[in-house]
C-alpha cells in the first residue's frame, strides 16, 4: 500500500490477502480502477469472479472516505475489512465484512452479490493480469511506473 496508508491499514491489507488467497482468490493491493479510483485489495478466482475489498483503519478513516461506492460496479463482491476494535454499526449492512489482523482475516457478514456484467468481467479481468504481469517486471525494473491504471 502507499507510504499515505496507516500501517494499521498495511497489516489490515496483508489479513486480507491471506484470507482472499484461502478462499481460492489471487489479489493485489492499490489497483487503480479506470475511473481513477484506487481500491485496496482486489482479488479473482479461477472462476473469473472478481471481490474487491476496502480497508477502514479506524472510524475516521470510514468517514472521511465516500468514494468506496464507486467500486461496486467493477466487482461480484464487495467488503469493507476493520480489526475488531472496529466499531461494525458505522458500516453499511448491505455490503460484505471481513475482519482482519495481520495474519489473516474471516468473513463475518458475506457480500451481495452484484453479479459483474460479462463485458467488464472480460475488461477487469484483462486489466487485473496486465497490472500483475507489470508488478512483476516491476520487481526487475524498479523505474516502471508504480500504479497501473485499471
Amino acid at each position: 500500500m502507499s507510504d499515505a496508508r496507516s500501517d494499521k491499514g498495511v497489516k489490515l491489507a496483508r489479513g486480507v490477502q491471506k484470507l482472499l488467497h484461502d478462499m481460492g482468490y489471487d489479489s493485489l493491493m492499490e489497483v487503480k480502477l479506470r475511473i481513477r479510483r484506487r481500491v485496496d485489495v482486489m482479488g479473482i478466482n479461477d472462476r473469473g469472479r472478481i471481490i474487491i475489498v476496502e480497508v477502514k483503519s479506524g472510524p475516521a478513516d470510514f468517514r472521511v472516505d465516500e468514494k468506496w461506492s464507486e467500486y461496486l460496479d467493477f466487482c461480484d463482491e464487495f467488503y469493507f475489512a476493520v480489526d475488531a476494535e472496529f466499531p461494525q454499526g458505522l458500516l453499511p449492512e448491505s455490503h460484505g465484512l471481513i475482519i482482519a489482523d495481520n495474519f489473516g482475516g474471516a468473513v463475518a457478514r458475506p457480500s451481495t452479490d452484484f453479479n459483474l456484467n460479462a463485458a467488464r468481467r472480460r475488461n477487469v479481468t484483462l486489466r487485473f493480469a496486465r497490472i500483475a504481469a507489470r508488478r512483476l517486471l516491476e520487481t526487475e525494473n524498479p523505474l516502471q511506473e508504480k500504479y497501473h491504471v485499471l
